[in-house]
C-alpha cells in the first residue's frame, strides 16, 4: 500500500499518528507536498479524484481518501490498540467526541491557520475576518473539551482514541500561528502534555 501524505498538513498527520500508535510500518509513504501543488498534479488527481491529501492506494489500485475513512480501514486491518471502540456504546461515544473534535476544534483551527499564516497565501485568497471568526468558534467550545478532560484522561475514552488524534494533529498545526491553550484550561494543557509525548506526535516529521 501507498499513503500519499504531506506531514505539514494536519489531516495526513492523523493517519501518520494512527500508524505510529499501531506500529504500522509496511505502508510506503509518498510525500505529496501541497505547497508545491503536487496534490493537484494530473497523475495524483487521477488516483484520488480530488486535490486533497491524504489518500491510501491499495495493492489492487483502489484508492481511499478522507483521513477518518483511511484510519477506519487501517483499524480493521490492525485492531489493536483499539482506537475506535470496543463495544457499541464505547464506539458511539468515541464517534461523538471525534466529530466534536473535528467540527468544533480541528476544522476551525485549521481554517484560522489557513487564513492568517502568510506562507499559506500561495494556496489561495486569505481572509483575516474568517480567521478571527474561526478563532471565536474555538474560544466558544474550548470549555466543552476542558470539562470533558476534567472527567476523563482522554477525549473519547479512558485511553487514547481517534478523537484525541484528530484534536492533537491540529494543535501541532495551530502552533504555526502560536496557538496555545489558555491558562484557564488546565485539563487541556495536561492532555496536550501527554499527547505530545505519544509515539504519533513525532510521526511524519
Amino acid at each position: 500500500m501507498k499513503l500519499y501524505s504531506d506531514p505539514f498538513a494536519p489531516n495526513p498527520r492523523r493517519v501518520l499518528w494512527l500508524m505510529a500508535e499501531k506500529g504500522i510500518d509496511d505502508i510506503q509513504v509518498v510525500r505529496t507536498e501541497t505547497m508545491k501543488a503536487e496534490h493537484r498534479a494530473p497523475a495524483y488527481l487521477a488516483k484520488a479524484g480530488l486535490p486533497l491529501v491524504p489518500a491510501l492506494e491499495l495493492d489492487d489500485g483502489t484508492v481511499i481518501s478522507e483521513s477518518i475513512a483511511i484510519c477506519r480501514y487501517l483499524e480493521s486491518l490492525h485492531p489493536e490498540p483499539n482506537l475506535f471502540g470496543r463495544d457499541p456504546l464505547e464506539t458511539a461515544v468515541i464517534e461523538m467526541w471525534t466529530r466534536r473534535a473535528e467540527l468544533l476544534f480541528a476544522t476551525p483551527l485549521m481554517l484560522a491557520v489557513r487564513n492568517s499564516l502568510p506562507a499559506l497565501a500561495t494556496l489561495g485568497p486569505q481572509s483575516p475576518e474568517r480567521a478571527a471568526s474561526e478563532g471565536r468558534i474555538i474560544e466558544t467550545y474550548l470549555p466543552l473539551f476542558e470539562r470533558r478532560l476534567g472527567d476523563s484522561p482522554f477525549l473519547g475514552a479512558d485511553r487514547l482514541t481517534m478523537a484525541d488524534i484528530v484534536a492533537a494533529a491540529s494543535v501541532g498545526f495551530g502552533r504555526l500561528i502560536r496557538f496555545e491553550f489558555p491558562g484557564d484550561c488546565p485539563n487541556l494543557r495536561r492532555w496536550w502534555d501527554v499527547m505530545r509525548e505519544r509515539p504519533g506526535a513525532k510521526s511524519g516529521r
